[in-house]
């Protein structure tokens, strides 16, 4: 048991590859509506997508428009979030670590944390599973952004 229910199966490495497919397809979607190159995808137990997202904060002028919020949006209201994962091309900020916490989403898949080492550790440090696959193309999708855009990300990260 954990802080967030019971023990979830382990994760298959493929599987997590198979999920992050989805939140890099809303990444590369945000980047080319002129956004920040960072999506997400909510998963239940049984392995549906229940909800998937790209940071909107460029589009929709609304900063709290994360990729993980948005794909937490798009899921819709849930009975439980519990036994679900979130997955996310990049280490979820504190803001998007606070709703993991929150709703008691049970996993993280991140696809990188070379680029922005967010809360995952805080995270994994009260109970939720966190899988860091350090995806080559995450951190290069979010290299290129950052040197392409520097002004627009540390607006997205607050500095």
């Amino acid at each position: 048991m954990t802080a967030f229910g019971p023990e979830l199966a382990p994760l298959d490495p493929e599987l997590a590859r198979t999920w992050l497919a989805t939140a890099v397809e809303e990444a590369r979607a945000g980047l080319a509506e002129g956004g920040i190159p960072i999506g997400a995808a909510l998963y239940s137990a049984d392995g549906k997508v229940l909800g998937r997202g790209h940071n909107r904060r460029v589009q929709d002028g609304d900063p709290s428009a994360h990729g993980e919020t948005d794909a937490f949006r798009a899921a819709g209201r849930q009975r439980s979030y519990r036994g679900t994962t979130m997955v996310t091309t990049l280490s979820p900020c504190w803001y998007c670590s606070g709703l993991v916490r929150q709703f008691g989403i049970s996993r993280v898949v991140v696809g990188e944390a070379r680029t922005f080492h967010g809360g995952h550790d805080w995270l994994a440090e009260h109970g939720v599973e966190v899988v860091v696959l350090d995806d080559p193309e995450c951190v290069a999708l979010m290299t290129e952004f950052i040197a392409s855009r520097p002004e627009l990300w540390n607006e997205d990260i607050g500095e």
